[in-house]
């Protein structure tokens, strides 16, 4: 039986496993290289961001000291400690009563009533601060004292004091506030350990106070305020074409006073208060406005801007209207603070912080999955910001976050002002995404055009396995192949902490602790698909399409549901127009081997030679991990015998690419 599809083949798919086709049918492809429906999008694959899972703070930026300006616990300072040794007696307490500025209002005290061997307080960091060989690490910190000649020392050392890699000191330190600076440096013999601590301690008694103590280790690209190398690299190697910030429900907040309010995130750190975040921690607020687009600068990427909306978690909000126009007019200043030139307001502001050039600006996200929000309000919420961003800024193009998650926006539909694209979320498990990766196939060409704005398989912890990969490349290969509609997408979340207590929100693309990062099966899966595509989807038929079974939750099988047949084999081909290279991208989510026949019509000349790129797995349920970073990877070989037809076995559990040169 043969199925001719000129453009989209996933939904026939289905329809030829509910016939009861077998799992061990001969699989054959024909590829219309002359028929080329729909061009694909440049931006389609990116990156979402916010600070969940310690995203930030203890993830991407590199700052290593945790609750540096003390104000985690208003009772006890957190992740803070006395050090004593010796004869000393001391103690120390939050003090609100000796303010720097508005941002810095609470410090730490430590009284020393007798100063004995050493006496000092000592920090954590996140899960440990890293310690490596031949490291420099620069920090600061806001001090005064009481005492006479106050000299202070600082070191890096064990958890259990017994071993110091580092030491600086400073000294004059009076009864005014201010900052001092250091450096460590460690030796090159020191062993790579996590299992360690800041600590600033004083030889004299008297009362001491500190303020917004910081530890940089090197940063990328070697940035002041900067983010981790690592982490930065796995981001980088990805080649993203976009970063939508701030992000999910980290812009909203859970009320108007912890949104996240761009402006309190811009300047000086100790002009930083930081802000209580969504997901039960604070924020430093490190990672501001202005670090997000220096980190889309960094990797090459477009700024996708997210703009408070005035609707929150609590579901509290603003009718359009008067009182939503200041947040309106604070959009706009958000806006001009971006692409403004140096003659603006808002971009001589920008300037002043260190950035005269203007960003490059391209999309504007009104709000955060505003299909939640069952007030009804975002249809004339959105009209009110859409009129003002057109109004002063015509070529911005606004995207409606009515798409909610899984279509819960159409309850509400947006009927005052058509937007120009519309973010949807998805978060399924492997066979959901499987049986759905033809959603895009039917959707109206004439309405707005998609982003698919958050994402992911949730299947495995703190990272996705192996069969969430799956799960994902079958759902990226619907929305490669309908990447005429679907312009951008980015799985969410990007990060997590994986020590304990550092996620959140399970099934995530990145993790780390302090030492390492690694990217998870999904992650290379995301990267295989976005480094091998071209710029024109290809017309594909196909015959005898393998079926498997879907897995039922729990809760399906408790209500008595039936499982189905859904589609074993995902697909999608495009070319480079340019040079004539075919992307060929062909998922088995079986455990046993497929044999699939090729054949290119209208190639011209194919060169024997083309490179396979394959990721797989023994099992579904093998992952990567902090200690089996690469367990999964991509493996690439060269492979012969290519021609106008050739045939392939699929190994099992796989995500194949096969690169092909044709003129």
């Amino acid at each position: 039986m043969t199925v001719k599809n000129t453009r989209l083949s996933a939904a026939i798919l289905f329809g030829l496993c509910m016939a009861g086709l077998s799992a061990q049918s001969q699989t054959k492809l024909t590829l219309q290289l002359d028929n080329t429906p729909a061009k694909v999008s440049p931006a389609l694959y990116g990156l979402m961001t916010e600070e969940i899972n310690y995203s930030y703070d203890g993830g991407l930026y590199a700052e290593l000291i945790r609750n540096r300006i003390f104000k985690d616990n208003p009772k006890a300072p957190d992740h803070w400690a006395l050090v004593q040794s010796g004869d000393s007696k001391a103690s120390i307490a939050l003090d609100n009563k000796h303010h720097i500025n508005e941002a810095l209002t609470t410090c730490l005290r430590l009284d020393i009533e007798q100063a004995g061997a050493r006496t000092g307080i000592a920090n954590d960091g996140y899960w440990g601060i890293p310690v490596k060989p031949a490291t420099t690490y620069h920090g600061s910190f806001y001090a005064r004292t009481d005492a006479t000649g106050g000299t202070l020392t600082i070191s890096l050392e064990s958890t259990d004091g017994k071993t110091v890699y580092a030491t600086a000191q400073v000294a004059g330190v009076n009864d005014q506030w201010q900052q001092y600076k250091y450096s460590l440096t460690t030796a090159k013999d020191v062993k790579p350990t996590a299992d360690a601590r800041l600590v600033i301690s004083a030889g004299k008694a008297g009362s001491y106070w500190f303020n917004l103590v910081s530890l940089f280790p090197p940063t990328y690209h070697g940035t002041a305020n900067g983010n981790r190398i690592d982490i930065m690299q796995l981001l980088a190697d990805m080649k993203p074409a976009f970063l939508r910030l701030p992000g999910g429900n980290y812009l909203e907040g859970q009320m108007f006073s912890t949104r996240f309010n761009w402006k309190k995130t811009l300047g000086s750190l100790d002009k930083r208060p930081g802000h209580m975040g969504t997901w039960s921690y604070r924020s430093s607020d490190g990672m501001g406005l202005l670090e997000y687009l220096e980190w889309c600068e960094d990797l090459h990427m477009d700024p996708v801007l997210a703009v408070f909306a005035g609707y929150t978690l609590n579901r509290d909000y603003l009718e359009a209207g008067p009182l939503l126009k200041p947040f309106v007019d604070e959009a706009l200043e958000e806006i001009e603070y971006v692409t403004g030139d140096v003659n603006t307001k808002w971009g001589a502001v920008r300037a002043q912080n260190g950035h005269p050039k203007p960003f490059n600006l391209k999309y504007i996200e009104i709000g955060n999955e505003d299909g939640f929000d069952v007030s009804g309000s975002y249809d004339g919420r959105f009209a009110q910001f859409y009129d003002a961003i057109k109004a002063k800024y015509p070529n911005l193009q606004l995207i409606s976050t009515i798409g909610g998650r899984d279509g819960l926006g159409s309850r509400f539909p947006i009927t005052l002002r058509k937007p120009d694209v519309i973010d949807e979320h998805y978060y399924r498990n492997a066979s959901e995404m499987e049986s759905d990766a033809s959603h895009y196939d039917d959707y109206d060409r004439k309405g707005p055009k998609i982003f698919v704005g958050e994402w992911a398989t949730r299947e495995g912890s703190p990272t996705p396995n192996f069969n969430a990969a799956l799960g994902d490349a079958a759902w990226m290969t619907g929305m490669e192949r309908n990447s005429d509609i679907v312009i951008m997408s980015c799985y969410a979340p990007l990060f997590v902490n994986v020590n304990p207590g550092g996620m959140q929100w399970k099934s995530d693309l990145i993790g780390y602790n302090a030492l390492s990062s690694y990217g998870s099966p999904s992650y290379y899966a995301q990267k295989i698909f976005n480094e091998n595509k071209g710029d024109k989807v290809i017309a594909i038929s196909s015959e005898n399409i393998p079926a498997k079974m879907q897995k039922l939750s729990g809760r399906d099988s408790a209500a008595g549901k039936t499982p189905k047949a859904i589609p074993a084999m995902f697909y999608v081909a495009t070319k480079d127009s340019k040079t004539g290279k075919i992307y060929i991208k062909i998922v088995n989510t079986l455990g046993t081997a497929q044999a699939v026949d090729i054949e290119l019509k209208g190639a011209g000349n194919v060169n024997a030679n083309g490179t396979l790129i394959e990721l797989k797995a023994d099992k579904p349920e093998d992952t990567n991990s902090i200690t089996e970073p690469q367990k999964i990877v991509p493996v690439t070989t060269t492979i012969k015998g290519l021609g106008q037809t050739f045939s392939r076995t699929l190994a099992p559990y796989s995500i194949n690419i096969l690169q092909i040169d044709t003129k």
